[in-house]
């Protein structure tokens, strides 16, 4: 576990993209975060179904603008989901040295969940000196 945790939730909307491949989808991806984490960020997600129900993947790079426990900068966030069969697992983890300002040596993994429609993050992290 991480040295310090933020948790909060977060809004998100969708925007279709041209991926130039009709097996792959591609979208813009914008949330306003609240909570510990008060910022916003945009990802570019690209994602593939399989022909087996419920089996995908996607990945997503995400730029994240804000203020975290007080400390101003930016950072990067890399995501890599997969379902099997309605198995999933996700993986979103702070790039190194991706920390800007205030949030430069942030490294960490922030977990997400969907409670009744409501996104919700859990954010445990380290901010060690640049």
């Amino acid at each position: 576990m991480m040295g310090a945790r933020a948790t909060g939730t977060f809004k998100v909307s969708f925007e279709q993209l041209d991926s130039g491949d009709p097996a792959i989808g591609r979208m813009r991806v914008s949330k306003e975060i609240s909570g510990d984490l008060q910022a916003t960020a945009i990802a570019q997600m690209l994602s593939v179904g399989s022909t087996v129900p419920d089996s995908a993947g996607y990945v997503a790079i995400d730029q994240v603008t804000g203020t975290l426990h007080g400390r101003t900068g930016t950072f990067v966030l890399q995501h890599s989901g997969l379902m099997s069969r309605g198995d999933g697992t996700l993986s979103v983890v702070v790039v190194p040295d991706s920390g800007t300002g205030e949030l430069a040596g942030l490294r960490g993994t922030f977990a997400i969940d969907i409670v009744d429609g409501e996104h919700r993050y859990t954010f445990d992290y380290d901010l060690d000196a640049a």
